[in-house]
């Protein structure tokens, strides 16, 4: 074996040391129990999929899929989403009777990345989907339940941004005429250059008014009182069905409560190219890529031979850890440091500790070279060594 690869791990590849592990066990708990209780189920899905089904169906760039093949010549995927995986379960599964069902995960997801990129190829994604269910409560539902479930994992302080994917289509095609000029326009959008939108459209070949009409709707941001300056760039009643679903859910999430921590940007377009109507982001401090994303997916169950419509969202774990810092430290880790002589005293005692809820580890004396080293690793220790009573905790 290369001494070069001995330590190494494959391009965007990372350990999950005990510490960072306990913490993400914690943080995990909170949101799955917060998922459960709004009458999400849970799922799992295969880590490898057809790439002629799954990985067609996931909107994730070729180059970033992760490919092999089987024994029989079939091209394999490793899920880079786990929203066509959940497609695909419930289109062949789950979808029996008319009625919408709610379905949950927690499960690793894989693209590959560029060397220069220092972005991770695999990482968890936690996240819901309703599927069956077309009304904008749905879409309101999915925006409550991502922030209910950050306030679980105990972040304070984010914002969900919020656009439609359906009126930036139709505003754009009735202003440039073309999907390719169309595509153009929301490139930019998508990488959030702004400076570039508004150069390239100095360029185009349109009317000093729909140049303005591009312009005012860089300004599409805020909360209910963006509704009817988006009613007001349209023109011929085109994109007006979108903007009253938007309506409709600003009243919806103000009856959940969330108005302060919910923003219209009309701007805010998405890579996956599935999504269909109402899109959302979430953004936290000191993150500087959202740390969750969903949206409504209409087409995606028609992939797979069932035209029903979907949302759903998903929270990128690892960014999730670095909004909270320190906020969710690991539970104290206590310790009893016991001598042969007392080792069934010992055993009973970490027992009832275990009982009382504690982590407790059991370590016989004679197996520590270096007490001062192994004793700060706990918060709390027992010492019974000899034949004495119980020596007083550190």
């Amino acid at each position: 074996m290369s001494p070069l690869y001995m330590f190494e791990k494959p391009l965007g590849m990372r350990d999950t040391l005990p510490k960072l592990y306990e913490i993400k066990r914690n943080v995990r708990a909170s949101v799955e129990n917060e998922m459960r209780s709004w009458g999400y189920q849970f799922i799992a899905t295969p880590a490898l999929e057809y790439d002629e089904t799954v990985g067609a169906a996931s909107a994730i760039m070729e180059q970033q899929l992760f490919k092999l093949l089987d024994q029989q010549g079939r091209t394999l995927v490793l899920r880079p989403d786990m929203t066509a995986p959940i497609a695909r379960v419930a289109a062949s599964k789950l979808l029996k009777r008319n009625i919408p069902i709610r379905l949950a995960y927690s499960e690793n997801v894989y693209r590959a990345q560029q060397r220069e990129g220092g972005r991770p190829a695999e990482f968890e994604q936690i996240g819901v989907e309703c599927i069956g269910d077309s009304t904008i409560s749905a879409d309101g539902e999915g925006i409550a339940l991502m922030i209910s479930a950050l306030k679980a994992a105990g972040l304070q302080e984010f914002q969900l941004s919020v656009g439609h994917i359906g009126f930036v289509r139709k505003l754009f095609q009735q202003i440039v005429g073309t999907e390719e000029r169309v595509e153009a326009l929301t490139r930019f959008l998508y990488e959030k250059n702004y400076v570039g939108f508004k150069m390239h459209v100095e360029n185009l070949s349109l009317s000093s008014i729909d140049k303005q009409r591009l312009l005012r709707f860089l300004h599409l941001k805020g909360q209910d009182e963006t509704i009817p300056a988006a009613f007001d760039i349209l023109e011929n009643g085109q994109g007006t069905e979108e903007v009253e679903e938007l309506r409709q859910l600003w009243d919806i999430i103000a009856d959940y409560g969330y108005e302060d921590i919910v923003k219209f940007d009309l701007t805010q377009v998405s890579h996956m190219s599935y999504y269909t109507g109402i899109v959302y982001e979430a953004y936290a401090e000191k993150v500087g890529f959202p740390i969750g994303n969903g949206g409504r997916y209409d087409g995606l169950l028609g992939k797979f031979g069932k035209n029903t419509g979907a949302t759903g969202f998903a929270i990128r774990f690892n960014r999730l850890l670095e909004a909270l810092e320190e906020t969710k430290a690991a539970e104290p880790l206590y310790a009893i440091f016991f001598s042969a002589e007392r080792r069934k005293e010992a055993f009973q005692l970490a027992g009832e500790q275990r009982a009382s809820g504690k982590k407790v580890v059991l370590q016989d004396i004679s197996g520590v070279h270096d007490l001062d080293a192994n004793t700060k690793q706990y918060e709390d220790i027992v010492y019974l060594l000899g034949k004495s009573g119980k020596e007083s905790m550190q």
